[in-house]
């Protein structure tokens, strides 16, 4: 009876054994059915991921013109330095651009755009001829639009239009400086901001309680204590006629924040109102690490609180579920540096600080000297492990960086396909697509990375061709969060192929991408992410063809091929 009993006992355990082991492989079974079903990408059910975005940043003065009745106003008459004056652009020829599909057609699915509130409003002689704030980084109210980029209703449109059109907006904020000191433009008091000493960069605080260049007046962002408003913004508002709606906004926002009346917060409720009445998608901020980290928090967590207000407030126009997105330009920052930047003698995680994203200074240097894989396989590790969670943003070049990726324009192509195709969030500075020129004769300093965009030179076909290019490419990466976000893996070396795949809850994306390719007929190996009988596009030739032995044949004169699951 015992040995019987021992017997029952085991066949007993092994039944259950079996059942369990059967249950999980049907588990696994019904996982990889349910991925193997999923509905091919369109851009009406793919999500708009922020890790994945491809964003367009212009300076709306030198983009397009859309309004010439403000091309002169508050008597910016002086003659400038070229290319130190405003030129004409504004925030309707912007809006004229997404309109036309212009963005559309990029696959740009968000917008940043230079600081667009009021601006000092005399010219600065900076030793390069006379220069006016066309660029918004000297800020004198940031209550109001400036007139020469158009006014509060213009930018509600802007909003509004790019919503309708699935177009995210970043709005670029400083908080660290006002404006240079003029005539017309009186210094605020003493509470409120420094004028020395100049930032010597040998610190933490030698980075952060100093002014960035001489004349620009220093936010003290690190007081706590409250201080009453300047008596020129009081004098400003007094002769606008809002002087009463202001301070009564400001007691209630202070009322139900519970915050102090410092000069960081006075700042942070003036930014938080463009969020809480337009329903602006997130921030780009300005001189990250010139203020001390925690404001960041307090500005994040109010923009936060007011994009939810205003979602409660407008559920009609409510695009998707994410929350406030906020990017950050801490200078020098790059991927190597994983999640902290260091001071020498202090290292700041600015990530744990309010910030999604911070801009990747290290991206042109990467791109210069790293092949594609080496490129893709580093980005796509760095963002899979130590920055899981977060991302940062690629660029190739800038309005203020002078030695960018490909200053010269000679390699407008390979500028596309690395910057396009490598994870994070890739930047495409106004006329990267149609290689506006970025050496402009008689400019001085960066004058010469801001010129005017070069609308004619599309006509033209080189340019034509390529824009196409980066038509293409953006396109698919917009189509495909997967590019941005997911994870990379190799095929095969020769011919060069590898594959991006994304998941999120019951979303899934999976492309093959083909670089360095002989034109003509090419066979593709596909088997590691669609399996036979798949139907397949090969976005960039139109290309259709159907997995075959793990395998598809693509017949085009290109050397570049984007395989998407075909509708």
């Amino acid at each position: 009876m015992k040995h019987l009993l021992t017997t029952i006992l085991l066949v007993l355990f092994s039944t259950i054994l079996a059942c369990k082991d059967d249950g999980t492989k049907e588990s696994e079974k019904t996982n990889i059915e349910e991925t193997e079903t999923i509905k091919p990408n369109t851009s009406e059910n793919t999500p708009f991921i922020w890790e994945g975005a491809n964003v367009y940043f212009l300076l709306a003065d030198r983009f397009k013109n859309g309004d010439p009745t403000n091309d002169l106003v508050l008597e910016r008459a002086n003659k400038t330095g070229k290319l130190r004056g405003f030129e004409g652009g504004d925030i309707k020829g912007v809006i004229q651009k997404i309109e036309d599909g212009y963005f559309k057609k990029l696959g740009i699915n968000a917008l940043w755009i230079n600081p667009l509130v009021e601006q000092v409003h005399q010219s600065v002689d900076e030793g390069t001829g006379n220069t006016y704030a066309f660029h918004g980084y000297w800020a004198k109210d940031w209550t109001n639009i400036d007139p020469n980029f158009g006014s509060h209703e213009d930018l509600k449109q802007l909003v509004e239009t790019a919503h309708q059109n699935d177009i995210r907006i970043l709005m670029d904020v400083v908080i660290n400086h006002t404006g240079p000191v003029t005539d017309k433009d009186p210094v605020w008091s003493e509470e409120w901001v420094r004028t020395s000493p100049q930032c010597s960069y040998k610190d933490y605080e030698t980075a952060v309680k100093c002014t960035l260049v001489k004349n620009l007046p220093d936010i003290k962002t690190e007081n706590d204590q409250e201080v009453k408003l300047p008596e020129a913004l009081i004098s400003k508002w007094q002769e606008e006629g809002r002087l009463e709606s202001e301070m009564d906004e400001l007691e209630i926002f202070f009322a139900k924040t519970g915050l102090k009346r410092s000069p960081k917060n006075y700042i942070i409720k003036w930014l938080t109102d463009y969020v809480r009445e337009l329903g602006i998608d997130g921030y780009r901020v300005d001189t990250v690490k010139h203020v001390e980290e925690g404001v960041w928090n307090v500005l994040a967590e109010q923009a936060k609180l007011a994009f939810t207000e205003w979602k409660k407030n407008h559920p009609d126009k409510v695009l998707d579920n994410n929350e406030f997105f906020v990017l950050g330009e801490l200078y020098g920052y790059g991927i190597d540096g994983k999640r902290f930047y260091d001071f020498g003698d202090r290292k700041v995680d600015y990530y744990a600080n309010g910030f999604d994203n911070l801009i990747n200074f290290q991206f042109k240097y990467d791109a210069g000297k790293l092949g594609y894989e080496k490129l893709y396989s580093k980005y796509s590790k760095a963002l899979q492990t130590s920055l899981i969670g977060k991302s940062v943003m690629n660029y190739i070049s800038s309005h203020d960086d002078g030695d960018p990726f490909d200053k010269e324009r000679s390699k407008t192509y390979e500028s596309a396909t690395k910057l396009l195709l490598t994870p994070g969030i890739s930047q495409v500075y106004y006329g990267d697509e149609t290689a506006r020129s970025l050496i402009i004769e008689g400019t001085e300093g960066d004058a010469t990375l801001r010129s005017n965009m070069n609308w004619d030179d599309i006509e033209k076909e080189e340019t034509a061709a390529l824009l196409e290019h980066w038509q293409k490419l953006g396109v698919f990466r917009k189509n495909h969060p997967a590019i941005g976000a997911g994870k990379h893996k190799m095929i095969s070396e020769t011919p060069y192929i590898f594959s991006r795949t994304y998941s999120k809850d019951t979303f899934v994306d999976q492309v093959v991408i083909g670089l360095n390719l002989r034109k003509g007929t090419k066979t593709i190996k596909v088997n590691s992410i669609f399996k036979d009988g798949t139907k397949l596009t090969d976005a960039y030739s139109g290309t259709e063809t159907i997995v075959s032995d793990g395998s598809v044949t693509i017949k085009s004169e290109h050397e570049i091929v984007l395989l998407e699951a075909t509708n």
